[in-house]
């Protein structure tokens, strides 16, 4: 249970109402930020204007998936008001909080580095991560079958990566009857994808392999679909791009060459926005029962 324990919620989409809802049901004391207009009542947390006195018995700090853009700014698809976190809102927070987001740009992480705030950012976790890419792979799959013309099953798909998202595509590709190749770096991974049924190749060898395949699918972030690799691709062929912003393909060089290639990162807040806030939330109130264990007497 979290009884007692303060949480400020600022932002967010749709995946922070299961949060919320998870909180409350655990007796947490929940206070939100930016969420005016909903139109369904949030049963048990408490509605706010962003003031600088909330950080001040704020436990745990609750942002969105992408916890602030570079100049402080928190999204929040419920508001049509700015909420930005400044300096001194992370200032005024308790030495033992923590604050809590998918994942953390340079401002943010500087911000509590500064003041000497714990940081957590849930997608770097190997639970959460491996959670979400089920939504991923799905909402991969599904944006395939918008774009094409075939069907998946006797299809030849490539997958970039063999990480947290790549592994649980290429199975789901596979389990539709898919061929899949996958592109890997390393002789460990390389003998798993053949275990496993996969066709494996070698990432040095990406120009070579993509002469006669339908898809590609891209988990890596550095840039990796080269317009050197898109001359080579089949004309038919669609490139989906699930790498973090600015993805791992040359966009202006398909589009020139008039293939579909769609950058596709977050897709479990768009096509799963429940199970989303499911994982997300059952990960956050374990992380905050984990560090109210340590925080003993609070002043």
């Amino acid at each position: 249970m979290l009884t007692g324990v303060q949480v400020l919620l600022i932002g967010g989409d749709a995946r922070q109402l299961e949060v919320i809802r998870k909180l409350t049901e655990l007796d947490a004391s929940v206070t939100v930020v930016g969420f005016e207009g909903l139109h369904t009542p949030l049963d048990g947390a408490i509605h706010a204007e962003l003031r600088d006195e909330l950080f001040d018995s704020a436990d745990a700090l609750v942002l969105p998936a992408v916890g602030t853009d570079d100049n402080g700014l928190i999204t929040a698809v419920f508001s049509d008001r700015e909420l930005r976190l400044t300096e001194a809102q992370i200032g005024r927070l308790p030495k033992h909080a923590t604050v809590y987001a998918g994942m953390a740009k340079p401002y943010l992480a500087q911000l509590c580095a500064l003041h000497g705030i714990g940081l957590m950012e849930l997608f770097e976790r190997d639970d959460v991560a491996i959670y979400n890419s089920i939504p991923t792979a799905e909402g991969a799959i599904m944006m395939a079958i918008q774009n094409t013309d075939i069907t998946i099953h006797g299809s030849t798909c490539m997958v970039l990566g063999i990480g947290r998202t790549g592994l649980t595509l290429a199975r789901t590709l596979q389990g539709l009857g898919a061929k899949v190749k996958i592109g890997i770096r390393r002789q460990e991974h390389f003998a798993r994808a053949w275990e496993m049924g996969f066709s494996p190749f070698y990432i040095d060898r990406l120009l070579h392999e993509v002469g006669n395949i339908d898809l590609l699918f891209n988990t890596i972030p550095t840039m990796i679909v080269t317009a050197q690799i898109i001359a080579n691709l089949p004309s038919r062929a669609v490139i989906i791009d699930l790498a973090s912003k600015p993805g791992g393909t040359d966009f202006r060089f398909a589009e020139k060459r008039g293939m579909k290639a769609m950058l596709a990162p977050g897709l479990p807040g768009i096509v799963a926005p429940k199970t989303a806030g499911r994982i997300i939330a059952d990960c956050l109130c374990q992380l905050i029962m984990d560090n109210a264990k340590l925080w003993g007497d609070r002043p």
